[in-house]
């Protein structure tokens, strides 16, 4: 359906905003009359290019000259639109500026899709928020009725006790009432009992009244709420900030789970109760019993569903989920949701590597891991709302066997990388009369063998995590990988971008991406070509890493444009002033690199210069901000020729917050010393283009090692201070330090 048919579905204070997209800049009308045809069009390509730009205006006027035909053949000439008039707008107001007009359509429909993404979220979150309405409704009328049930069986025991005194002491009655006959307090016990069973049955009705509530509740919660949970809490740990509290499922659970035990202890105490020796006819027991057995089989349904992995095993220095490395700690969170007092120690969970996993069996060379350690954790409430959690904080595991993967006869047809493992954690709850098994399974984990193969593990998280919403997938997904949609691969893309620096990828951004990552005219994308080898992906990994160490504050406040190629680079700034630059993420450098260009008009020529990317190594001695602050160009002896961040802000108004060094006012300071200042230079505007770097070459850290060796991640593990940078002292080179022991040859010592 067109994106323009969704907007005439809005509400009218949305379709107002949507009409001043287009106040002033082109006609409202064309754009309702040419609506598939114009969402048909690539306008920002169409803006990069004047004859195609110029080729398009004319295709447009020829489009409404045909309307104008089509309503002269239909007799609609006075009743329609007047298609002249809007073609002669259109004309006189783009036909010297064609690329304007794909720019302002190209705007436009990027904010068209912008007010319908805001609308649906939050017709999303409305609909969200009344269906928990109706499960707390729901669940609130349960405990209700389960109440006013426990009243009425109430009532029945007085009644009970009631009858059998009366029975029991009938002789003595019939004296004080002057010899009333012996058939008289039998019919009067009879009637009595009748009355009992009476109200027996409409106890019964009202339980399995409430019992029908109850497995209405529960389907809700393990087919629906359950599922929803665990859809979010997968886009959650590839980045989507979307919520994943277990607020409202634990008060659901706990509230239906309370509910269901009483009302086992009703139909206990109403079998009790029953009397098929005074009337045969109305014994209820056998009905009380199959009641019974669909509420046991019910809590047990639920109590099944209500272990949950609230935190994704992580490992404790890295911020991606579920990658893990052999001997080196990570932690793993459990909550059971049904969080009555009854249950408090009442379950031990153990987790299990790779249980029941048959890929393990099949696939040639899967790797076999166990836990260096037999951990089992309680149930217990250690968090300040009271909720039963169990929490591993120190879990480890070791590949089994002594053979390398590496050697021919263990080879695997799927790389490490790409070998999806699970970790299941395993319970039993006993209770009189009520026994069931309980399991809850992580998210697909990968275990790497060095820290370099995280980069391509996270692929494999992402791309697994993307494609089980849409279709079923096994841990032997990457035998035979599936392609994403691009729009599946861009929104994770961009999720990833908010994770590493506060701000997701704009329309531009992905638009620059897709060219780089899309050549498929169904616009899919495939995991060889995506993550293996030279693949992109190393690339844009780079680049996270670059803006989560360095470039956070300047990435969220969007200043960085980017993803931005040379040439429309030097198309954005061309018709700008002097000085006018823009930030833009290198093509080449695989690691993560970032520069700038600007422009500079001197003897009528337009010149864009671009300077060599600065790399995590320069931008750890000195910020972005500051680099532009001090930058100069040595060989034209000039002023600092970046002025104005694209499109025209003055740079410090953007960066000056960031700035860490100012120039001094006075040239002498107030110690009579001449004042100086760090000074970023270039020798010559544009450098040539660097080669793209070789990736890093994987290293096994988990090879023999002697007794007394360790890895760098297990030294970061049990001596994390020691690496800190807050802490240890920030060294300068060794040639600065020592500079007198540069003047000796190595071979012939001091």
């Amino acid at each position: 359906m067109a994106q323009w048919q969704e907007l005439l579905k809005l509400d009218p204070l949305m379709q107002s905003r949507v009409c001043q997209l287009y106040e002033g800049k082109f006609p409202r009308e064309i754009r309702h009359c040419l609506c598939n045809w114009i969402e048909s069009q690539n306008w920002e390509l169409i803006a990069s290019d004047e004859p195609t730009a110029w080729e398009t205006l004319q295709a447009l006027g020829l489009k409404l000259d045909e309307l104008k035909n089509e309503s002269v053949r239909n007799s609609n000439v006075l009743m329609g639109p007047d298609y002249s008039a809007m073609k002669d707008v259109m004309m006189k107001n783009f036909e010297a500026r064609p690329k304007a007009l794909a720019e302002i359509l190209s705007e436009c429909l990027r904010e068209e899709k912008a007010i319908l993404t805001s609308c649906l979220k939050d017709q999303n979150c409305s609909t969200e928020e009344q269906n928990h309405k109706d499960l707390d409704n729901k669940v609130k009328e349960l405990n209700k009725q389960t109440w006013e049930t426990e009243k009425e069986i109430r009532s029945l025991e007085a009644l009970n006790e009631k009858l059998g005194y009366i029975q029991t002491t009938w002789e003595s009655q019939l004296e004080n009432v002057n010899g009333l006959p012996h058939e008289v307090v039998q019919q009067e016990c009879l009637k009595q009992a009748n009355f009992i069973v009476q109200t027996q049955q409409v106890v019964v009705d009202q339980i399995v009244k409430s019992v029908n509530l109850a497995a209405q509740i529960v389907q809700r919660l393990v087919s629906v709420e359950i599922p929803e949970w665990k859809y979010k809490q997968q886009m959650s740990c590839i980045g989507n900030p979307v919520c994943t509290s277990l607020e409202h499922l634990e008060k659901w659970f706990s509230g239906v789970a309370e509910s269901l035990l009483q009302i086992i202890q009703q139909l206990k105490k109403l079998e009790e109760q029953s009397r098929p020796q005074i009337n045969p006819k109305c014994d209820l027991s056998q009905v009380i019993q199959q009641i019974s057995s669909f509420t046991k089989n019910l809590l047990i349904k639920l109590m099944e569903n209500a272990l949950v992995v609230e935190k994704q095993p992580v490992m404790s220095r890295t911020h991606r989920p579920c990658i893990l490395k052999t001997k080196i700690r990570f932690t793993v969170a459990l909550r059971f949701l049904v969080n009555l007092p009854m249950f408090k120690t009442l379950l031990k969970v153990k987790p299990v590597f790779d249980k029941d996993v048959e890929e393990v069996r099949t696939i040639k060379g899967y790797r076999q891991f166990v836990f260096m350690e037999n951990q089992s954790k309680w149930l217990d409430v250690y968090t300040p709302n009271g909720g039963l959690v169990a929490e591993f904080e120190h879990l480890s595991i070791k590949e089994e066997g002594s053979k390398s993967r590496s050697k021919g006869s263990n080879e695997s047809s799927i790389g490490v990388t790409e070998e999806l493992h699970i970790i299941k954690f395993v319970t039993k709850l006993q209770m009189p009369e009520l026994e069931c098994n309980i399991e809850a399974s992580s998210l697909p984990v990968v275990v790497v063998s060095s820290t370099n193969q995280i980069p391509s593990a996270w692929a494999s998280v992402m791309w697994y995590n993307l494609l089980s919403v849409t279709q079923p997938t096994t841990l032997s997904l990457f035998l035979d990988p599936p392609p994403l949609s691009w729009e599946q691969l861009s929104q994770a893309l961009s999720w990833q971008f908010i994770s590493a620096g506060d701000r997701e990828l704009n329309q531009d951004q992905l638009n620059e991406l897709k060219l780089k990552i899309v050549d498929d005219p169904d616009d899919l994308v495939y995991w060889h070509k995506f993550a293996k080898n030279e693949g992109p992906w190393i690339w844009i990994d780079g680049i996270l890493d670059l803006i989560q160490k360095h470039l956070r504050d300047i990435w969220r406040d969007g200043c960085i444009m980017g993803f931005v190629n040379k040439v429309k680079t030097h198309q954005l700034l061309q018709n700008k002033q002097s000085g006018n630059f823009l930030l833009r993420f290198s093509e080449s450098n695989r690691e993560g690199a970032i520069t700038f260009s600007w422009v500079e008009h001197s003897n009528r020529e337009v010149n864009v210069h671009a300077v060599d990317p600065y790399t995590k190594k320069e931008l750890s001695a000195m910020s972005l901000p500051d680099i532009i602050y001090h930058y100069s160009l040595r060989a034209q002896q000039s002023s600092n020729p970046l002025v104005y961040l694209y499109p025209d802000i003055p740079k410090d108004n953007v960066f000056g917050q960031y700035y860490t060094t100012q120039e001094n006012s006075a040239p002498i300071n107030k110690d009579g010393y001449i004042n100086r200042k760090l000074v970023v230079v270039s020798d010559r505007p544009t450098p040539p283009p660097s080669p793209p770097s070789e990736a890093q070459m994987d290293v096994d850290t988990d090879g023999v090692k002697g007794p007394w060796s360790v890895s760098s991640e297990e030294w970061q593990e049990f001596f994390p201070d020691a690496l800190d940078p807050t802490i240890a002292p920030n060294l300068p080179p060794f040639e600065q330090m020592f500079p007198f022991l540069t003047s000796f040859d190595s071979t012939s010592g001091l």
